[in-house]
């Protein structure tokens, strides 16, 4: 395979992105870098971070931390490729591989996402078919590229693992750099055509897009210049985890191992304060430690038990394991919650009542009916936690079981790291929600619904719960899916949400819905 790049007296110097055409591509090939061409960023070390903290933990971050510096040296003064060996051994040494593909399927998409790089996505996203050359470990970005950005083929740095643990070390040809990158193109493409189009961003990437047809290099990104809006690609990331908020770079990953044992004993106070005080004043308590609570709308008054009056089904949008607490809490009194498959840490400090559900339709219609003949419950008909600004199919049994329904629109904010997970331990959900320095809720009581637009008046279940879904994304500004607990769990951790404890199956979730 030959280039046929013109003014060969000058072959390692390309014209910039902006100068390249994208109209009739379709049948063309292109080949690119990742690192500062396909992304905005030149570092890989965020995700290096991500990897090391959402499988070995806060210890293992310090660890690449520390080894970061010693990196640094050897990509300047030795070279790239021993430069990357250290940020791979540092990360990986040790690790299950089946955790690596984990965490790279749920947790890095979201992240490389962000950083796409709007004038190289223009280019690379017109080509039909789409090659990526990177020094990165093809496991980590594998699963964002080929079902993210539609790339077919992706020619990175493979890692050496022994028994299903990686050893930190790499396979052969080593990491993909330089010369590499274009020897491991050549063979690639032996026996076929050219790639038309290459991209790249350095000089390391001079020999293989002198390998193409046409090359164009990708100048550095200013701090002005924006990703590439998530609906320009192939698929939206929908579904995410990994506890990290944002991306952490060297600063933030500090940052982040320094405030982990400050925030750790602050939520143990908030939890303390939720769980031990009266539910009147735990709302005056928690802003004083810095968690904010803001509630809107008129909560309707408790049910008198004099009048046999049923109590109210609050209906609540499902942002973390918090909900019906943070709905308690605006309320001033405990509202009882019914639950799949709670932590049982969870249960123990929950300062609300919470009942298990057992997955039997009939069994749990009527406890769900003899609780409302008590008092007010809290219903999250979605069935789990979403991140992103949307609201899941919301299960429609529970408009079957009363006519006294109160929609509520429940948002969060974290600034640094999400209480969540689909992956890891659920019982460290509160924690990490009350480890964020200033945590938000926002818990807003929607009108009570109408007689008429309920099963009473002839109404299906179905129709019930679709419209209270659309009145609770109107008033968040979200949008209404028809995703459900099947389809996140599938997407980030491989099953349908359902796991064998003893001799029952019950969901991963926390908070359910019937």
């Amino acid at each position: 395979m030959a280039g046929n790049h013109k003014n060969s007296e000058h072959s390692c110097e390309f014209p910039a992105i902006a100068n390249c055409e994208t109209h009739g591509r379709e049948k063309h090939t292109v080949v690119s870098d990742l690192d500062g061409t396909l992304l905005r960023g030149r570092s890989s070390f965020p995700y290096f971070a991500l990897v090391a903290f959402e499988v070995g933990g806060v210890l293992r971050l310090l660890f690449l931390l520390l080894a970061s510096p010693i990196s640094g040296l050897l990509y300047y003064f030795i070279s790239e490729s021993a430069g990357i060996r250290v940020l791979i051994f540092a990360t990986m040494a040790g690790m299950k591989v089946s955790n690596i593909k984990s965490v790279s399927r749920a947790v890095l998409p979201k992240f490389y996402s962000s950083d796409l790089h709007p004038e190289a996505w223009r280019v690379f996203s017109a080509c039909g078919k789409r090659c990526v050359l990177t020094a990165n470990p093809t496991v980590t970005v594998e699963p964002f590229l080929k079902e993210f950005l539609g790339v077919d083929l992706v020619l990175g740095t493979e890692i050496d693992s022994w028994k299903g643990i990686a050893t930190g070390l790499v396979k052969p040809p080593g990491v993909l750099v330089g010369s590499n990158k274009a020897d491991a193109l050549l063979k690639a493409f032996k026996d076929m055509s050219p790639p038309e189009l290459a991209l790249g961003d350095r000089k390391t990437d001079y020999p293989y897009m002198k390998l193409c047809k046409e090359g164009y290099i990708v100048p550095p990104a200013k701090a002005e210049l924006k990703a590439a809006t998530v609906d320009k690609l192939q698929k939206p990331v929908v579904f995410h985890d990994g506890r990290l908020v944002h991306k952490p770079t060297p600063l933030k990953a500090l940052i982040t191992i320094l405030w982990i044992p400050v925030g750790f004993l602050l939520a143990c106070l908030r939890v303390a304060a939720g769980a031990l005080l009266p539910m009147s004043v735990v709302y005056y308590a928690l802003w004083a430690l810095g968690v904010r609570v803001y509630v809107k709308g008129t909560p309707p008054p408790p049910a008198k038990k004099s009048t046999c009056q049923t109590g109210v089904l609050f209906i609540s949008s499902h942002r973390t394991l918090l909900d019906p607490v943070l709905l308690s809490i605006a309320l001033g009194r405990p509202i009882p919650a019914v639950t799949y498959s709670l932590s049982r840490l969870s249960e123990i400090l929950s300062p609300i009542k919470t009942v298990r559900l057992t997955r039997d339709r009939i069994t749990d219609a009527n406890m769900v009916k003899k609780l409302l003949e008590e008092g007010d419950l809290v219903i999250c008909p979605e069935g789990t936690t979403c991140r992103e600004p949307i609201l899941l199919r919301f299960s429609s049994m529970f408009a079957e079981l009363s006519n006294e329904l109160v929609p509520v629109a429940m948002s969060t904010k974290m600034s640094m790291f999400h209480g969540t997970t689909a992956r890891g331990w659920k019982g460290m959900d509160t924690f990490y929600f009350l480890m964020n320095p200033s945590p938000a809720y926002e818990v807003t009581f929607l009108k009570k619904l109408p007689y008429e637009l309920t099963c009473a008046s002839g109404k299906s279940s179905h129709e019930v719960a679709n419209y209270i879904q659309r009145m609770i994304a109107s008033s968040l500004s979200y949008k209404c899916t028809n995703f459900t607990r099947k389809d996140k769990y599938k997407m980030l951790v491989g099953n349908d949400g359902i796991v064998d404890i003893g001799n029952r199956k019950v969901a991963e979730g926390k908070i359910m819905g019937c």
